[in-house]
C-alpha cells in the first residue's frame, strides 16, 4: 500500500508504478499553527516584502525568479524581496541583483534554519512560490498559516492544497507570472487578515487528524490477507523490462 501527500501524486503513483488506485490513499501533510503564527509587527513599515524560501535549483523555477524579480521592482518601487535558501542557482539570483543593481531590494540569506523558518516568514506580506513540480508543497502552507498571501504557480499537487482566497495560480511562465504577483501587491494582499489566514489553515491542517488518518491505513492493511509468492512475483515482473525483473529478484530474496 501507498500514501501519497495529493491527488495529483496518486495519479502519477498508479500510472508509473502499475499500482491499482485501491492500493493508494491519499493523506496530505499538515503544519504546526502554533509554531507558524503570524507577527505583522515583524513587517517593514512603507513597503511590501515578498518572500521566497526554497531550495535554489531548476525544479524550484530559479530561472522564473530571475525574470519576475527584476520587473516586479521595476514596477513598484516600494516592492522588496526577501530570499531565503542555498543551491547550486544562488549565483544566477546574486548576478541578476548585480547586473539589475538591486542590492538594496533584494536580500539573499543563505541557508535558512527550520527554527528559523517562522520569523523570516513574518517579514513579508506575499509568499512566492514560483515550482515547476510539486506533489504538495508544504512551504506555501506554512506562509498562509503566517498571514501572507500565496502566489504561485499552478502546477502539481499545489492548486489542492489551499482555497483560491488564500492563494493566486499563475502558469510557471515569467509574464504570467509578473502579472499575477503584480495584481496581489495592488490589489490582494491588501484585503489578508493574518490571523484570520493562520484560522483557515489551523481548520484545514493537523497532524493529529493526520497521524489518525495513516494508523487508519496502516490498520486496514494489516488486516489484509497477504499474497502467496508466485502472485507477487508475476505482479512484480509485470513493472517494466527492467525494473520488473529487479523488484521480481528482490521480492525473491525478500
Amino acid at each position: 500500500h501507498v500514501i501519497c501527500v495529493s491527488h495529483t501524486s496518486k495519479e502519477n503513483t498508479v500510472l508509473r508504478a502499475s499500482i491499482g488506485p485501491e492500493h493508494v490513499s491519499v493523506i496530505p501533510n499538515a503544519v504546526d499553527t502554533t509554531k507558524f503564527t503570524p507577527n505583522p509587527a515583524a513587517r517593514k513599515a512603507n513597503c511590501i516584502t515578498v518572500v521566497c524560501i526554497t531550495r535554489l535549483v531548476y525544479r524550484k523555477g530559479v530561472d522564473l525568479m530571475v525574470e519576475i524579480i527584476p520587473e516586479i521592482c521595476s514596477r513598484f518601487p516600494h516592492v522588496n524581496f526577501v530570499i531565503g535558501g542555498d543551491g547550486p542557482m544562488r549565483v544566477a539570483l546574486e548576478q541578476m541583483r548585480e547586473n539589475c543593481l538591486l542590492q538594496d531590494r533584494v536580500e539573499m540569506l543563505g541557508h535558512v534554519k527550520h527554527q528559523d523558518v517562522r520569523d523570516v516568514l513574518t517579514r513579508g506580506h506575499i509568499y512566492l512560490n514560483c515550482s515547476l513540480t510539486e506533489a504538495f508543497c508544504i512551504a506555501i502552507l506554512e506562509a498562509a498559516s503566517c498571514g501572507l498571501l500565496v502566489v504561485s504557480t499552478k502546477v502539481g499537487g499545489v492548486p489542492e492544497v489551499m482555497p483560491s482566497h488564500m492563494i493566486k495560480y499563475a502558469p510557471p511562465d515569467a509574464k504570467e507570472m509578473v502579472e499575477v504577483l503584480a495584481h496581489a501587491i495592488m490589489h490582494e494582499c491588501k484585503d489578508v487578515v493574518p490571523h484570520r489566514f493562520n484560522e483557515d489553515v489551523k481548520k484545514m491542517y493537523s497532524w493529529h487528524d493526520v497521524a489518525a488518518r495513516t494508523c487508519k491505513v496502516y490498520d486496514r492493511v494489516a488486516q489484509e490477507v497477504p499474497r502467496n509468492l508466485l502472485t507477487r512475483l508475476r505482479r512484480a515482473y509485470h513493472l517494466g523490462p527492467v525494473f520488473g525483473i529487479l523488484m521480481a529478484l528482490y521480492v525473491a530474496i525478500d
